[in-house]
């Protein structure tokens, strides 16, 4: 790997020619990406491809005048401690605002190498380059927050955020609360029957594990085959199916692993306990993410599962 303070100025142009193609690629990737959920913004980044290919033209003329028509290959990754950049997809999957916070980064982090490379040369047209180039980086950055306030007003910024937070809401939120609420509720009857039954915490630990797992399998399956995603817009069934098993067998265990206590009293006051707070973490999920005013939310939420328990300990003092 080359040090960066090794390279010629024609071999600087060169880094220069390739980084330019490579972001206009970031950028024509996330205006391809983002064009049916997020229209605005692709096509602010359509223009910010057209932007790196104008600075790129430039940059090649210059080359040319200076150095001829063959431009060595030199790219980012060649240079020790050269800002790497992420692939487009991978920072697709954190969502709108990390998409358009990446683009700028990637300009300013571009801009802040050339400067502090500038000031660590004393040969008179290497300084002057890098300055120049840094200068450009800074343009470039100005010009996407120039577009950007064209393209994308607050309106529509909104607009797309709300989108965003709706798919959140259908694709995650929904698919893991169902699981939670299935898990955390449905089997409360199960595990203290078998707790009250037997008065020994190992028996309804085993019972809470085995209908924990079983809800689980059961209601990813279920999630998985509810409905395909593309016309209810709720994403990919595979996803949800994983969520929401995942979260039924983590709403069960949760008030089943402190039955691992030896002594049956205090393993059904921690398990209380446990249920309590599932319980109102459900209520504030339901409050955060559903609009449902929390006190109707604890109220719902606490009286079904309060009928539940009762039903478990009915049955498990009747044995």
């Amino acid at each position: 790997m080359r040090k960066f303070a090794t390279l010629s100025d024609q071999e600087i142009l060169a880094l220069a020619i390739s980084n330019e193609e490579e972001d206009a690629r970031i950028y024509a990737d996330f205006a391809y990406a983002l064009r049916e959920n997020y229209p605005d913004t692709a096509r602010i980044f359509t223009d910010m491809v057209h932007e790196e290919n104008e600075h790129r033209r430039g940059l090649i003329d210059l080359y040319v005048r200076r150095f001829g028509s063959h431009i060595p290959l030199i790219r980012r990754q060649d240079i020790a401690g050269f800002p790497a950049r992420r692939p487009a997809w991978q920072v697709q999957g954190m969502g709108i605002e990390a998409v358009r916070g990446h683009a700028r980064q990637m300009e300013l982090e571009a801009a802040r190498f050339y400067r502090q490379a500038a000031l660590g040369t004393n040969e008179a047209a290497t300084r002057k380059l890098l300055g120049d180039l840094a200068v450009a980086e800074d343009q470039h950055e100005q010009a996407a927050g120039a577009i950007e306030r064209v393209r994308l007003p607050a309106t529509k910024r909104e607009g797309e955020d709300e989108n965003a937070r709706r798919r959140f809401v259908l694709q995650v939120i929904q698919p893991g609360l169902v699981g939670l609420m299935d898990g955390s509720v449905s089997t409360l009857a199960p595990v203290f029957a078998a707790a009250f039954a037997t008065h020994r915490p190992w028996e309804a630990f085993l019972v809470g594990i085995a209908a924990s797992v079983g809800a689980g399998i059961s209601m990813g399956f279920a999630e998985a085959l509810s409905d395909d995603g593309k016309l209810s817009g709720r994403g990919a069934p595979v996803l949800r199916g994983a969520i929401c098993g995942l979260m039924t067998t983590a709403g069960g265990i949760g008030h089943t692993v402190p039955f691992l206590i030896d002594r049956f009293s205090a393993a059904m006051t921690v398990a209380v306990a446990v249920v309590v707070v599932e319980l109102v973490l459900i209520s504030w999920v339901r409050w955060r993410y559903q609009d449902t005013p929390f006190g109707s939310a604890v109220v719902q939420i606490v009286l079904g599962g309060a009928l539940v328990f009762a039903t478990g300990i009915l049955i498990g003092s009747a044995g």
